[in-house]
């Protein structure tokens, strides 16, 4: 069994975003090529995003904190601490309205 504190991650990976020049830090929590399942912690600075991407497939957005924007074409979803995000079948983008982490999980196809 491993455990993960996601609140210490959350502040760390923060801290890498609020000093980098792209104002964004990733880390992969669980998965990667030999597992289904992929979890990637995303921080944010206020006003960065990770620009419109092709979607992974079967995938969600937890919001740990701050709020953020899921948009997809002319759709917007605004996302705050707590809210789930369930990504469309879409090209989308993801922009940070203030400082923000969240935890993507994508399904992985064999």
């Amino acid at each position: 069994m491993q455990k993960v504190t996601l609140t210490a991650l959350a502040r760390h990976q923060l801290e890498i975003a609020l000093n980098a020049s792209n104002g964004r830090s990733a880390h992969t929590v669980f998965g990667g090529h030999e597992h289904i399942m992929r979890q990637t912690m995303i921080a944010l600075r206020a006003g960065s995003a990770l620009q419109e991407h092709e979607s992974p497939g079967d995938a969600t957005v937890h919001v740990l904190q701050g709020r953020v924007n899921l948009v997809a074409g002319e759709v917007k979803w605004n996302g705050l601490a707590g809210d789930l995000l369930i990504i469309p079948e879409a090209r989308h983008s993801l922009e940070a309205i203030e400082d923000s982490v969240v935890l993507l999980t994508v399904a992985m196809s064999i």
